[in-house]
């Protein structure tokens, strides 16, 4: 029987993948449609959580990486009294998480991978599957034309959740989010600032010194509109949106993606696992995307360690089980975040200031809301 796993994707999720798996003793492969190195170009900034660097130092990463402390996070919503404050101080801790860039994120992993001496096959791409009774079929395209390879396990580390997908749960939010890097004074110290209006949310992340990741989620016109403005008339409006807290200086370069929700309820079939953006795509609010990610495929590796069978249906149902409440919450969560405070209504509104005032008063409710950021379900732990 075959004993390693296949891991469709050598992007960051994938890279991620494969060397915990390595650290766990299970040997596996990488298959990548891009040439290595390709990953290193892309311009988007991430947040990453408190809890995604301790992985990432676990895997030997984190050295490797230049990421921006986050020290405070600022939340308001226009419109309407109430904001809170979270402080990392509170709770002993350097950052609450940490901005990078993608493309810098892509090549620690990498450094890393081949440091490991990871087995990666590059424009090579994962294009069918067939899952036998002890094994598991892929269907690998390159170059030179198609063949088949065999794997106790198949993980899903690439791409997104598939329209053909089975009982696939979707929600199109009809928004997209603007994305622009600019620069601010006075430097913005670590403290990054998330504020709710009733078209999407605005954050603003800091990125190296007094440099800031601008992330404006508005409907699709208006969005597009956005990516359109002159220079001087975008900062502007984001000026304005954020209530001249910051005073802005220059801009770069301008992106727009759609934003809608869309999930595999259960992550795992017969030989296969699903994910990252395979499993599940959220909304971008509160940044919790690539930090559940990582999350999954650090259990998934633990759970994989000295399995005679890492294919085995038990060991997949369990670990499915295992995540799902990790999974489900944040999942809830970001989703209840954008129809509470997408919602107009005046008592609705009123409401939520209250209870962002309510959470600036209350350290156990602030230090949940901290810690599930930080954390996922470990903040119930």
């Amino acid at each position: 029987m075959p004993a390693e796993v296949l891991i469709a994707g050598a992007g960051p999720l994938g890279l991620a993948l494969g060397l915990a798996l390595r650290q766990n003793g299970v040997a596996c492969t990488l298959a990548d449609a891009r040439a290595a190195g390709a990953a290193a170009d892309d311009r988007r900034v991430l947040a990453l959580s408190h809890g995604s660097r301790q992985i990432l130092e676990r895997l030997g990463v984190w050295p490797r990486l230049a990421a921006t402390p986050i020290t405070t996070i600022h939340v308001s919503q226009e419109g309407g009294l109430g904001r809170t404050l979270l402080r990392a101080r509170d709770y002993g801790l350097p950052a609450l998480g940490y901005v990078a860039d993608a493309g810098s994120r892509a090549a620690a992993l990498e450094a890393q991978a081949a440091a490991q001496s990871l087995a990666i096959r590059r424009e090579c791409k994962v294009v069918r599957a067939t899952a036998g009774t002890d094994h598991i079929s892929a269907c690998l395209s390159h170059g030179t034309g198609e063949e088949t390879v065999r794997a106790a396990l198949l993980a899903w580390a690439e791409g997104a959740v598939g329209e053909a997908a089975d009982n696939v749960i979707s929600r199109d939010y009809g928004q997209s989010a603007v994305v622009a890097r600019v620069t601010v004074h006075p430097a913005p110290n670590g403290i990054a600032y998330e504020r709710f209006t009733p078209a999407g949310p605005v954050a603003l992340l800091p990125h190296q010194g007094s440099g800031c990741c601008a992330i404006i989620v508005r409907p699709h016109r208006e969005a597009r509109e956005l990516l359109l403005l002159p220079e001087t008339a975008f900062l502007e409006r984001l000026q304005w949106l954020l209530r001249g807290r910051l005073h802005f200086d220059t801009l770069g370069p301008r992106a727009a993606f759609p934003l809608a929700l869309r999930y595999r309820p259960r992550p795992v079939d017969k030989r296969s696992v699903w994910l990252g953006n395979a499993a599940q795509t959220l909304h971008p609010v509160a940044g919790q995307g690539f930090n559940l990610a990582l999350r999954d495929a650090w259990e998934l590796a633990r759970l994989l360690r000295d399995a005679p069978d890492p294919g085995d249906d038990a060991l997949l149902r369990r670990h499915a089980h295992n995540r799902r409440f990790d999974r489900c919450g944040v999942i809830g969560f970001t989703d209840a975040l954008v129809r509470i405070f997408g919602n107009h209504r005046p008592v609705v509104r009123h409401a939520r200031g209250a209870g962002l005032l309510l959470l600036d008063l209350s350290p156990p409710g602030r230090d949940f809301l901290a810690r599930r950021m930080m954390f996922g379900a470990r903040a119930w732990v």
